[in-house]
């Protein structure tokens, strides 16, 4: 370490873009190393000597606590309590899942860089920990995953209810989620019961991973690893969107998306191939002009291969094309 590196920058590859739990040190977190929490120390005090009518609120949401975890878990308590489902009740049942799972323990560290790698508006690691929404209702859809699996069911739907109405994040506990997973903004997110998420998934706002209507068993959606869905994408039934494929913003999916492809519209159509391994973390999601240019191609070849149309089967074609 050279004179100029502060102790907190070291180890942070461990965590880095394209790190997945298969690659991940589980040595480093029996070791007293963790570079995260103590970068997010550092950035607290800093912080509070910069902003001092906010050190309380740094004391007691970080520099209070001896761990990432404890941390997290005092946050989460104080934004999910309420007057039947005590701050005290929550940090017993946060602390008793994070402080002995080394799957969520790693799947918090990956979450947390996720965010600081590829959301311009996460100024920091602490300002994750204490203020952004999507990370603390992924966090919390963790614990209630964790209780689901051990059979306290009830408990983790009251979980998922308090998600839901504090940060309008609805992601049912037996859905299965990878690591590395970035929720941008997080409103109106909807992850159903039998979705399963790939790591290093990048959704923005609005996402829906839906069923198609009262069937039940396996009926939601498989992101694999790598993908990108664009906001207020909807994507139902048990259906599959490949590795590295990027679902542009506003798009309906019915069917399987290939792996490194570029689908968009209502329903979704194939674009093109990706050239981008992984656009979860480019976060490129604009595919509004290439959707366009697409239909007014396939438009203009429609016209020039068919007869002259009237002004009838003008507004037809435009209605056909809209479709």
């Amino acid at each position: 370490m050279n004179g100029d590196e502060l102790p907190f920058e070291r180890g942070f590859e461990v965590y880095a873009k394209g790190t997945h739990k298969s690659e991940f040190d589980s040595n480093l977190l029996d070791s007293r190393s963790d570079p995260i929490w103590d970068a997010i120390r550092e950035e607290a005090k800093l912080e509070a000597e910069r902003e001092p009518i906010l050190s309380s609120f740094l004391y007691a949401g970080i520099l209070a606590h001896d761990c990432l975890e404890q941390a997290l878990g005092f946050v989460l308590a104080n934004r999910l309590q309420n007057p039947t489902l005590l701050a005290t009740q929550l940090l017993d049942i946060f602390y008793g899942v994070m402080m002995h799972d080394k799957g969520i323990q790693s799947s918090i560290r990956h979450d947390i860089q996720a965010f600081k790698d590829r959301d311009p508006a996460c100024l920091s690691y602490s300002s994750a920990i204490l203020h952004l929404k999507g990370y603390h209702a992924l966090q919390a859809y963790r614990v209630a995953h964790k209780l689901w699996n051990e059979g306290r069911k009830l408990l983790a739907l009251a979980l998922q209810s308090r998600i839901s109405e504090v940060f309008g994040i609805d992601i049912h506990p037996a859905a299965r989620i990878g690591e590395g997973i970035l929720l941008d903004h997080g409103t109106g997110v909807v992850i159903g019961e039998t979705a399963v998420i790939g790591n290093g998934v990048s959704i923005l706002h609005g996402v829906t991973l839906g069923g198609t209507g009262k069937e039940t068993g396996d009926r939601h959606p498989k992101i694999g690893e790598g993908a990108l869905l664009g906001a207020c994408v909807t994507i139902l039934g048990n259906i599959s969107v490949g590795a590295g494929a990027m679902v542009a913003a506003g798009s309906l999916v019915l069917k399987d998306v290939p792996s490194h492809s570029v689908v968009a519209g209502n329903p979704a159509k194939l674009i093109r191939v990706m050239e981008e391994q992984d656009p979860s973390l480019a976060m490129k999601y604009d595919a509004t002009k290439e959707f366009f240019r697409h239909v007014a191609d396939g438009y203009r070849g429609a016209q020039s291969n068919g007869p002259s149309l009237s002004a009838g089967d003008t507004e037809k074609g435009h209605t056909n094309c809209k479709s």
